[in-house]
């Protein structure tokens, strides 16, 4: 024991932080990296959801140029914004976006157009994750600015590749239109859908 004791009073003191410091970062970094692993799992699941629901179950009904109102086809990409925060809403929702595009029932007229139509609109969705920490109103305003944000990216697609005028007050009504008829029910029913289920219980978007 003496001997020990004397073993440990010729420790420097500095070393011994460095190697304590040196060990908490390694775990922090081990931690950090098993987050990154699960909230990626996490973005597969909802992004698969989202394939399914939007592109696997037919619509409630399809637009002649792109759109269509799904059956809570936005609900998972939303829902995990919501749980995960921005970054990673944006992250899933661009390529949720990607792989929409190249599915079965796009529309791509040109590659500006296909960009702002499916991996930025659906990037817009993540904005919803802006509004993580607010609890009641949050899904509600999250959901609005979201889908605000992909109808600003499809309305702008609209007036740069479908109306005969762009920028015009037909073509800016038109595209406005067309973006808001099916924009609008899907704003209605993602936010009843995230109700229910908040209300339910039967999933936790808040951690």
């Amino acid at each position: 024991m003496t001997r020990l004791r004397g073993q440990l009073s010729t420790v420097d003191p500095s070393n011994l932080i460095q190697v304590m410091l040196a060990e908490g970062i390694r775990m922090t970094e081990q931690a950090k990296s098993a987050q990154r692993v699960k909230i990626l799992s996490e973005a597969t699941i909802f992004i698969a959801l989202s394939i399914v629901l939007k592109d696997i179950l037919p619509p409630i009904w399809h637009m002649p140029q792109g759109g269509s109102v799904t059956i809570a086809g936005l609900v998972p990409l939303i829902w995990f914004a919501l749980r995960r925060g921005a970054k990673w809403g944006i992250f899933a929702g661009f390529v949720y976006g990607l792989v929409h595009a190249l599915l079965p029932g796009s529309y791509v007229v040109h590659p500006v157009q296909g960009f702002l139509d499916y991996p930025l609109a659906f990037a817009a969705l993540g904005v919803a994750g802006l509004f993580k920490n607010v609890r009641v109103a949050g899904p509600a305003i999250g959901t609005a600015l979201a889908i605000f944000g992909r109808f600003m990216c499809s309305f702008l697609s609209g007036l740069l590749f479908f109306v005969e005028n762009p920028f015009s007050t037909e073509g800016i009504i038109a595209s406005a239109v067309y973006n808001g008829t099916y924009l609008i029910p899907e704003f209605v029913i993602t936010i009843i859908v995230l109700y229910v289920l908040l209300g339910t219980k039967l999933l936790h978007v808040y951690e």
